[in-house]
């Protein structure tokens, strides 16, 4: 595992020519449901942010990208769901977690769309929420008020935590080498944080 994340965040070290690119399809992964449980957008978005401050690589194109692959992420799944949404529980991966979209429309019944926003930043249920959205036929025009504000918050509140921890060990005069290190520990720390908090929804659910 840790070769893996070290040869990731290597790589957008190496091609930072690339950030935006890169990022984009990062935080679009993130937001895609169907991708999202396989690929650790959250914890590489951290690490990206640990990348910035010493200018490995640039912070616009990190920002316009995250924000962009979330917003258009979002966007396809809230139309997936407006298209498909009455058959989407009996296909992978909700006929193997049920729970996950009960749970997206527990939410959405409560906080009707500012669930859209507040879903953004609740791991796993995320990318529900938007084919929720969309399989309630929630109008367009504010499910896409509340996609890109909340994309807007979120994107950079990720980078913000790489970036504050990088530049507090930086703070501590430790050595510039050990950022891409840092970074990497950063990223499995965040891996392996939400890999637990999965499992343990997932076991809660299947419980209930």
């Amino acid at each position: 595992m840790a070769n893996g994340i070290q040869e990731i965040v290597g790589f957008i070290s190496e091609y930072s020519r690339w950030t935006l690119a890169i990022i984009f399809l990062v935080s679009f992964g993130e937001s895609f449901p169907f991708v999202s449980f396989l690929f650790p957008g959250t914890a590489m978005m951290v690490a990206a942010g640990t990348l910035i401050p010493s200018g490995i690589i640039p912070l616009w194109p990190v920002l316009i990208g995250s924000v962009a692959g979330a917003t258009l992420g979002d966007f396809i799944t809230y139309g997936i769901g407006y298209r498909f949404g009455p058959v989407l529980e009996t296909h992978w991966p909700f006929v193997s977690r049920p729970h996950l979209l009960a749970k997206g429309h527990a939410l959405f019944e409560k906080h009707g769309a500012l669930s859209v926003f507040v879903g953004r930043f609740l791991g796993p249920v995320r990318a529900v929420v938007p084919l929720v959205a969309g399989s309630l036929q929630m109008p367009v025009e504010r499910f896409l008020i509340a996609n890109i504000v909340s994309a807007i918050i979120w994107a950079p509140a990720l980078l913000f935590v790489g970036w504050c921890t990088v530049t507090a060990i930086g703070a501590l005069s430790l050595a510039k080498e050990l950022e891409l290190p840092i970074s990497i520990g950063i990223f499995i720390a965040v891996a392996v944080g939400l890999a637990v908090a999965r499992r343990s929804r997932v076991s809660h659910g299947r419980r209930q």
